[in-house]
Parts: structure tokens; C-alpha cells; sequence
């Protein structure tokens, strides 16, 4: 079964040529007046709208930017910045070696723990170094932040290592 095909109508024709050629009329002082008193009517209605579709708008993208970075959406502003993703790594690594030092895991075995008390120096220093980079043109910036980037993914293994996640 084939579709069918309507042929237009020439009134159909001519209610589009008429729809265009009113869209392309000058605008008039009395085609003015008449917008705006529609806008006057509909602005009130639409406006409560608009603004929660706004709000519920900004609460995703927050939520979406807060699981990008793995914090809860309120710290999301601890974390702004263009160092920000680095010192939610940061603070994540330093969170993961609080529970390694505490025994809380399985894992926390005294290499474990030893581990963490080495560490903190470093991510002390990375800590700096992401601050100190934030000061920088954005080309420096950009070769910093991806060597600190890749000394927190040695980081991040060495950790996962000890808490008998990794390889």
C-alpha cells in the first residue's frame, strides 16, 4: 500500500501566500500597539512558567557538572573555577586516604597506612600547584594542569593498588 499524495488545493495556496505575505508586511505603529497588548496579556500567564522551567533547567545542569566532577551538587561551588576538577580529584583522594589511614577498609593494611602518610605531602604540594596554576596564561595553564592531571592518575592507581581495587 502506497502512500497517497494530497494536491493542494488553490485555496490552500492561497492561505500560505497570504500567511507570507502578512509576515512580511512593514511593521506599523497599529501592528505595534497590537504585539504589545498580546504580550501585556500573555507575559503574566507564561512568566511562572518560564521561570520554573529556568530553575528545574539550572538544577540539572548543576546536578549534571557535580556528577562530571564527583562531588554532591552542594559543594559544587568549593569546586568552581578552572581548577576545579583538580581539587574535587584532590579532595577525593584525600577523603580515600582518611578511610586507608583509619583501617575503615578491608584493606588498611601498615603498607596501606604508610602509604597515606607519604602521600599527604604530595597532594599538599599538587594542592599548590593547582592554585599557582590558576594565576597562569591559559597555555601554561593547560601544560600544568595536564601534569598535575597525570600525577593524579599515578596517584589515583597507587591507591586503588593498596586498597586491593587495581591490577
Amino acid at each position: 500500500m502506497g502512500l497517497r499524495r494530497h494536491r493542494s488545493t488553490p485555496e490552500a495556496g492561497d492561505a500560505i501566500e497570504n500567511t507570507v505575505r502578512r509576515a512580511r508586511k512593514p511593521l506599523t505603529a497599529a501592528r505595534a500597539k497590537r504585539m504589545i497588548g498580546v504580550g501585556k496579556a500573555v507575559a503574566p500567564l507564561l512568566a511562572p512558567y518560564a521561570l520554573a522551567a529556568a530553575a528545574v533547567a539550572r538544577t540539572r545542569w548543576d546536578a549534571y557538572r557535580a556528577a562530571r566532577l564527583g562531588v554532591e551538587p552542594g559543594q559544587l561551588a568549593a569546586y568552581s573555577g578552572p581548577g576545579g576538577a583538580l581539587h574535587a580529584r584532590l579532595s577525593r583522594i584525600a577523603e580515600a586516604l582518611d578511610r586507608l589511614e583509619s583501617g575503615a577498609e578491608a584493606r588498611g593494611t601498615d603498607a596501606a597506612r604508610r602509604f597515606a602518610v607519604e602521600i599527604r605531602p604530595r597532594l599538599a604540594d599538587l594542592a599548590v600547584a593547582v592554585r599557582a596554576a590558576e594565576q597562569m596564561p591559559a597555555p601554561r595553564r593547560r601544560t600544568a594542569y595536564r601534569s598535575i592531571g597525570a600525577e593524579l592518575d599515578r596517584l589515583e592507581i597507587a591507591l586503588l593498588n593498596h586498597l586491593g581495587v587495581g591490577g
